[in-house]
């Protein structure tokens, strides 16, 4: 049987619609009557009173009108109650932080966003401020009760003549509203809103209060609120210490404190001014008189690229520091990670770098991260000027890494099966419609990962990541410490997709750690306002490895033969094993060099904000040796740590030595024994040729060789040929001299003598 109730819902809110529509109908029908029965009793009235002609139309309008306020008033009655929800709490506290930060030594290195010092009255700041401030955005404010309907109507006349808006309706108790309790989005709603909630302000604050509240809680640009921090942040001084040109400048910030601020745009934050004095003499608070030396000699901020702050770094520990503490704690100083030694040379060495090169590679901006293997960030350079671009190129710009991101494809591979000696083929390929090329357009043949990554060939990781996949190189990549998103494509290997500077220095502090996880961080300890610790990054962050030691073992084999005989030469450094990869993406658009060593990792950025080619910079040019600036600097007076899973390099450059002279011992062995082994004329040429090698560098390229393990002689008899069994035939000497013989030893992967 079928159940008779399975469609009892949809028959109780069909029954539920009818009986609304019922009820909404009589309700209409009800007014309508009411209406109509309250008309024909004002006729009436009118019949009897015998008022007919324009008095009876007078009485119908005034009574219509009367109607209507009454309806508009318990309209604007139930807005405002809903307004005043907002007000529940009173006023609002301070939404934005006040942050002192410290460098890693307890030095204080800056401030962001507001500067809490609300101990200046308005009787303290200059006169001429405040009546600029007054002139621009509410001449009447001492004479409204919050809206201003004669100042509305004034703006509107001036607009028209100015054919644009040049004053605007809203009183400064209006806009106080807008700061405390709502957004900047433009509606009418949102002006009802802040009408509503300026009665509210002027009805329980006096107008100074008013006036002094709105002092301190507006934005003024760059990253600050409140005129005291406005006026350290642009002139280095005191609100209490403005003069009449800097007062007009910052009166000009109220309006849109991005478009004038004069660290953006100084001729426009000039010409703001201007309008301001004039709106001073038009307001009758000076005469043309008193505004002709402000006039003449503008006010001029200080160069915030000639302040010793570390602007970029700042702008990014504020924002680390808010996703931290959240709303719990407003008034806070924060101990960082920066040493400012060290950024201070870092700018410099990127500085000097572009002064000297940039025309002639035509490349105008660099981006450096340094970090300590754990992610402690000792050093941020976001661009070559500050003053002129708050943009940070080493946390917020995404470029293409080329062959720098190979690591990641590398790492990969060691992690499924392959070694550093595994051999692959460095032959032409194509996917597709797509066949990528090495640099110079020439193939090997079979070789070594090893000696692939030293010589930055692109058609093995290409190759690899045909072989294990694309996916792991992005997991392995994402796990590493890469945070953008990266598109499995063919070219992923080849350094396709984009990142950041932030997150190649993070990548590469991997291998700096020995495989543990590193989160790249400035925030090293946070106080609140009374001196108590709420955080500390050591406490709530324990070392995970999270690539196998063996890997990282290979890796950083791998990444030292790079610096020491491939493509980052430019970056070696003076007793320090160091590790690195370079990379220069298609039509030379960006040039990177990332490395490591046991202490640090860091890497540098060049190219051009508007992406237009480099004239051929390549990521051994100018960014290994930025690097490598900026690595000497940081290693000036620290302890020297091992790189992991790679010989101390005072040990590695005895055991250099040792070898040296083992294989010039060994070679001299075998050149007594030709008389009884009889060695043919040829293999006693190359054993001299090879002693020589051991006794002599003259290297141009000022690369070290780096000899084989040499073993025990074997005990056998010469063969047929003449030669010794085992050792390596080379082919006719070259004639370039001792430096191509070198080379070209350098390349054979077998010992010169085994067993």
């Amino acid at each position: 049987m079928k159940d008779p109730f399975q469609n009892s819902t949809k028959v109780k809110w069909k029954y539920r619609f009818l009986a609304l529509d019922a009820a909404v109908d009589t309700g209409l029908y009800r007014l309508r009557e009411t209406l109509l029965r309250w008309l024909e009793n004002v006729n009436s009235v009118m019949r009897r009173l015998r008022v007919t002609g324009w008095r009876f139309w007078l009485i119908q309008m005034l009574s219509g009108g009367l109607t209507m306020g009454v309806f508009g008033a318990l309209f604007a009655l139930s807005w405002a109650l809903n307004d005043m929800d907002r007000t529940i709490g009173g006023l609002p506290e301070q939404e934005d932080y006040a942050v002192t930060f410290l460098d890693r030594f307890g030095n204080e290195i800056g401030k962001r966003g507001i500067l809490q010092d609300d101990s200046f009255e308005l009787q303290d700041l200059p006169d001429n401020f405040i009546k600029a401030v007054l002139a621009t955005e509410d001449r009447r404010f001492f004479e409204h009760f919050g809206i201003d309907f004669l100042g509305l109507a004034r703006a509107i006349v001036e607009n028209a003549r100015a054919g644009g808006v040049v004053q605007g309706g809203s009183t400064l108790t209006q806009q106080l509203a807008k700061n405390l309790f709502l957004t900047n989005e433009r509606t009418l709603t949102r002006k009802i809103d802040e009408a509503f909630l300026s009665l509210w302000l002027e009805a329980r604050l006096t107008k100074r209060q008013i006036l002094k509240l709105y002092l301190d809680r507006a934005y003024m640009g760059g990253g600050t609120y409140g005129i005291a921090a406005a006026s350290e942040y642009y002139f280095g001084k005191s609100a209490k210490d403005l003069t009449l040109a800097e007062s007009a400048m910052l009166a000009g910030l109220f309006k849109a404190p991005t478009k004038y601020a004069p660290h953006v745009n100084l001729p426009r934050a000039r010409a703001r001014a201007k309008e301001v004095l004039i709106n001073m003499v038009q307001a009758g608070f000076l005469t043309e008189g008193q505004i002709v030396g402000a006039l003449r000699n503008p006010a001029t901020p200080v160069d915030q690229a000639e302040k010793d702050t570390p602007n970029h770094f700042l702008d990014w520990a504020f924002e680390e520091v808010k996703r931290i503490v959240g709303g719990k704690h407003r008034v806070l100083t924060v101990k960082t990670s920066i040493d400012m030694t060290v950024q201070r040379q870092s700018e410099q060495a990127i500085d000097s770098i572009l002064r000297e090169n940039g025309k002639r590679y035509d490349v105008s901006e660099a981006a450096a991260v340094l970090m300590e293997p754990d992610g402690a960030v000792v050093a941020i350079i976001g661009g070559k000027d500050y003053g002129k671009s708050q943009f940070n190129r080493a946390t917020d710009a995404l470029r293409q890494p080329g062959s720098s991101f190979k690591p990641f494809v590398y790492t990969t591979a060691l992690m499924n099966g392959y070694t550093p000696k595994s051999v692959i083929q460095d032959a032409p390929i194509t996917i597709g419609n797509w066949s990528p090329k090495n640099y110079g357009r020439s193939y090997s043949g079979p070789v070594t990962l090893l000696n692939a990554l030293r010589r930055s060939i692109n058609t093995v990781p290409v190759r690899l990541a045909q072989a294990i996949g694309r996916d792991k190189i992005v997991e392995v990549a994402h796990r590493m410490g890469i945070h953008s998103e990266l598109k499995i494509t063919r070219s992923l290997p080849l350094g396709a997709a984009e990142v950041s500077v932030m997150d190649m220095a993070t990548g590469y502090a991997v291998f700096a750690s020995g495989g543990k996880k590193a989160i790249a961080h400035g925030v090293l300890q946070i106080l609140d306002s009374k001196g108590r610790v709420i955080y500390d990054y050591n406490r709530t962050h324990k070392p995970e490895q999270i690539i196998p030691p063996e890997t990282i073992a290979g890796m950083n084999e791998m990444l030292v033969s790079v610096v020491n005989a491939g493509t980052g030469r430019r970056a070696q450094l003076e007793g320090i094993t160091a590790a690195g990869k370079t990379g220069t993406t298609s039509s030379y658009k960006d040039a990177w060099f990332c490395g490591f060593t046991g202490n640090y990792a860091a890497a540098v950025w060049f190219g051009n904000d508007d992406n237009h080619d480099t004239r051929r910079l390549t990521g051994g040019n100018l960014p290994a040796m930025a690097w490598q600036k900026i690595m000497t600097a940081a290693h000036q007076q620290v302890e020297l740590k091992p790189m992991p899973y790679v010989e101390d390099p005072i040990l590695f450059q005895k055991n250099h030595q040792n070898i040296q002279v083992a294989a010039a011992g060994r070679i001299k062995d075998l050149k007594t024994q030709r008389s009884n082994q009889r060695l043919s004329p040829s293999v006693v040429n190359q054993l001299d040729q090879l002693s020589k090698l051991f006794n002599h560098d003259d290297d141009a390229s000022g690369s070290q060789p780096q000899a084989p393990e040499l073993l025990p002689l074997p005990a056998a008899s010469p063969n047929k040929s003449g030669s010794v069994p085992g050792l390596t035939q080379l082919k006719q000497p070259p004639s370039g001299g001792l430096s191509e013989l070198k080379t070209a030893w350098q390349r054979d992967q077998t010992s010169i003598i085994s067993r």
